[in-house]
């Protein structure tokens, strides 16, 4: 058993480099979006919402992503992570080089924007499905006992492949001009992507198939097969047995278990960005400079932050499945209530400083310990085998949908008021920890043929 565990995690940390790419595609915009603000908006005098827009463009795509990936999922959960690496790897370079056969290099047009935004565009895509098929290709291969665990690392990996991409854009600034950073910086910012992207692409061929989504299409011996590598011989001939009974050659209609499950499913995601985290993560430099630190030093910060998101996380880790999903979801949300509530007040009070990051990481740390990799424990487990893949590509369409809301409607929200933008996140989490009290089943320790049963019964 323990050398099938070694092999568990072994294949878990390959797949979860597509959630490392995740965070490294939505975060390397956080060290280059001044630059691009200043390429692309300022000098062609266009408004602080196309910036907005411009930033969260790959967002876009992410929604496109989500909505697909229960389509593309369905030829196999495998064949879909190795088509988001090399989406992943093609906007890698096509952002850093947006002008490539077709404009003059450093000339900034409209036309150039909108291919900027293009490439951008098409790595959301490939977020889109890695953030959707990574915790249901890793739920589907775990165990019920380390489900949460081995989900949760995905998030890990994903706030990691953020602090590495802010220690690579604080390294390829540190040092240079301004003028440096805005003409060449934020292109190296880019294209340092096109690496891990490569590297995921190829290991993901050593890895095998969702044995459930292999049983769900017949091939009952090669899910045997692996499950047997998974679990042992004896435990994996009972999965595979609970999983024939959950699955049959017919599709399951969408709302076979009612819609209660698809809406719990659609409103955790959506709460999940209307708690604010994203404004954080996308904008961190550019909030730490408000509270007065130079480039450097908010770069600096922004590293900080990502060492404590990574730390908190750890701690869902090690918790998830001792604690249940609930407690935690909780917890969270009370946590990140009293963080922005907080920063609202001192906003409203013009008191900028030390006690502002303070609250900044009580919410951050809250998130990361809860609602960052927990609400995706739950999208990968909630939703029965046979309805899966198209309810997960719903909730995370729904999640990335409004996640490019809230992110692209921030600049023009603080320039109405800065206090009233963070009021508005404290009290989205004072409603999620109320939405999950009420509507969210504990699904820990359960087998993902067992959540049928929740839903059956409800």
């Amino acid at each position: 058993m323990k050398q099938n565990t070694a092999y568990i995690y072994v294949v878990t940390i390959v797949a979860t480099l597509g959630g490392l790419l995740f965070g490294y595609d939505t975060a390397v915009i956080s060290g280059a979006e001044k630059s691009i603000q200043a390429f692309l908006i300022d000098s062609q005098g266009l408004s602080s919402f196309l910036h907005g827009v411009t930033v969260s463009s790959a967002l876009i795509g992410c929604i496109i992503g989500g909505a697909i990936s229960g389509f593309v999922s369905s030829y196999g959960r495998k064949k879909a992570l190795i088509i988001a690496g090399v989406l992943f790897f093609l906007s890698a370079l096509g952002s850093a080089n947006p002008e490539f056969l077709f404009f003059e290099k450093g000339e900034a047009t409209m036309g150039l924007l909108w291919t900027f935004n293009f490439y951008r565009i098409v790595g959301g895509i490939g977020v889109g499905l890695a953030s959707a098929v990574c915790p249901m290709y890793i739920g589907e291969i775990a165990p019920a006992e380390i489900r949460g665990r081995l989900v949760s690392i995905n998030q890990f990996a994903i706030i990691f492949g953020m602090l590495v991409v802010y220690f690579v854009n604080w390294g390829i600034a540190d040092g240079q001009t301004v003028e440096w950073i805005n003409e060449i910086g934020w292109r190296r910012m880019f294209l340092s992507e096109a690496i891990p992207a490569s590297v995921f692409v190829i290991l993901m061929f050593f890895v095998p198939e969702s044995p459930r989504y292999l049983a769900l299409k017949q091939e009952d011996d090669k899910a045997l097969s692996i499950l047997t590598k998974f679990n042992g011989a004896e435990k994996a001939t009972q999965i595979l047995s609970d999983i024939k009974k959950t699955v049959d050659t017919n599709k399951a209609k969408l709302f076979s278990y009612g819609k209660a499950v698809i809406v719990i499913g659609v409103l955790l995601s959506v709460f999940q960005q209307f708690v604010g985290i994203n404004v954080a993560l996308y904008y961190a430099p550019r909030i730490f400079e408000s509270m007065g630190a130079a480039k450097d030093a908010s770069m600096l910060q922004t590293i900080i932050m990502g060492l404590i998101n990574v730390v908190f996380t750890v701690v869902a880790i090690m918790t998830v499945d001792k604690w249940g999903r609930k407690p935690l979801l909780i917890v969270g949300s009370i946590g990140m209530a009293i963080g922005m509530i907080a920063i609202s007040t001192l906003a409203f009070m013009d008191i900028i400083g030390t006690t502002t990051l303070v609250f900044i990481i009580i919410y951050t740390a809250s998130f990361m310990m809860s609602w960052g990799p927990i609400c995706w424990v739950l999208i990968s487990e909630i939703f029965p085998n046979k309805i899966r893949s198209q309810a997960v590509a719903i909730a995370v369409a729904a999640q990335w949908a409004a996640n490019f809301f809230i992110s692209s409607t921030y600049p023009p929200m603080m320039e109405m008021s800065n206090g009233g933008t963070y009021l508005f996140y404290g009290i989205m989490s004072i409603i999620s920890a109320i939405f999950v009290w009420k509507f969210i089943p504990e699904t820990k320790g359960k087998t993902l043929e067992e959540m049928e049963g929740i839903w059956k019964k409800q």
